[in-house]
């Protein structure tokens, strides 16, 4: 397994109107942070100093042109372009989104190639990436097409984990995108993380019902009823310890949410506002179901009080926490699953 220092974590830079540089920035003005993993950010290291000189930041940063310049143990800064960009803090730019997109690309084809370990994206603005070379409501979408897997959007913070049968698609359409297939999919997809990205051997995975009050037997929509309901039973009999679809609108205030290892909400805002409820500034958003791991902050671009030196870099800290975690489990997971009696002769 790696050393530490030797976890190459992957960011790309978002939306340079924003706060990601900053938040970049702030989490390894911590020198303990490069004892956890080398970074490298694809950006351009004279863009990144202008930010670390706006904000008054110490962070030593160490510029390279290509990937087999890293040196552990410092911010790296990849140089993907050469060019000037203006930045306009707080402005809803195209050319911001345009650099965003570039950083973004890169850092996925250096994720494919091993060249980094893990990737932690800063936020970008989902409008204003949109080109004809880049045509995805965000990162997830991407990543679904350039890795291998079924991505999921996993929220996760310390013991609460949230994941979504389907995430960003209108409220009105929700109903049509559910089937069995795709419910199968998410949950076993779930269950799969759980295991090898967290080590719960074992884990209780709740559903939440589409409708008011999972339906009320048919009176508030059928969905609960005739489909969730049978997929659940048919996912339980075959072992997978799956509850539900269980009344949303109090699984959360009851604090039944702990019983569980796993939520899974059926739409994005039935899912997300109950994390951000209880974990914001402290969340992280996982992109779990890939051969490659991503994870991001659990807020976005945060325009409004982007340039003013305020931003909360804790979420994008915990990303970068939960990216390393999470490569490691992976890593003790595969030990285990290719020789489980050798491991098991190790412990002895």
């Amino acid at each position: 397994m790696k050393k530490a220092e030797n976890i190459i974590v992957g960011i790309s830079i978002g939306d340079l109107n924003g706060i990601g540089s900053e938040v970049i920035l702030k989490t390894f003005e911590d020198a303990r942070m490069l004892e956890l993993c080398t970074p490298v950010i694809f950006g351009n290291v004279k863009i990144l100093s202008f930010i670390k000189k706006q904000f008054n930041l110490t962070a030593q940063l160490h510029g390279i042109d290509k990937m087999d310049q890293v040196v552990l143990g410092r911010i790296n800064v990849l140089n993907v372009w050469r060019e000037g960009v203006e930045i306009h803090f707080g402005e809803n730019d195209p050319t911001a989104g345009k650099y965003a997109i570039k950083s973004f690309v890169a850092a996925t084809q250096a994720l494919k190639e091993g060249k980094i370990d893990t990737l932690v994206t800063a936020p970008i603005n989902k409008y204003n990436i949109q080109s004809e070379e880049f045509k995805f409501p965000g990162h997830t979408d991407y990543l679904n097409q350039e890795l291998e897997g079924n991505a999921l959007m996993f929220m996760i913070q310390d013991n609460l984990k949230v994941g979504l049968l389907t995430d960003h698609i209108p409220v009105n359409e929700v109903a049509k995108h559910l089937n069995e297939k795709l419910i199968v999919q998410k949950i076993e997809t779930i269950k799969k993380s759980l295991i090898q990205d967290f080590g719960i051997n074992k884990p209780k995975i709740a559903v939440l019902a589409l409708n008011p009050h999972a339906g009320d037997n048919g009176v508030i929509g059928k969905e609960d009823d005739e489909l969730l309901k049978p997929v659940i039973k048919k996912l339980f009999d075959k072992g997978i310890l799956v509850f539900g679809p269980f009344a949303a609108d109090g699984f959360f205030g009851s604090s039944q949410y702990q019983k569980y290892d796993a939520v899974i909400a059926t739409y994005h805002d039935q899912g997300l506002i109950p994390f951000k409820t209880l974990s914001f500034g402290n969340g992280v958003n996982y992109t779990a179901g890939l051969d490659k791991i991503r994870t991001s902050p659990d807020h976005g671009t945060a325009y409004e009080i982007a340039g003013k030196g305020i931003a909360d870099f804790n979420s994008f800290k915990e990303a970068v926490y939960a990216a390393i975690d999470i490569y490691n489990s992976r890593n003790v997971y595969k030990e285990i699953s290719a020789n489980p009696l050798k491991t098991k002769e190790k412990q002895l």
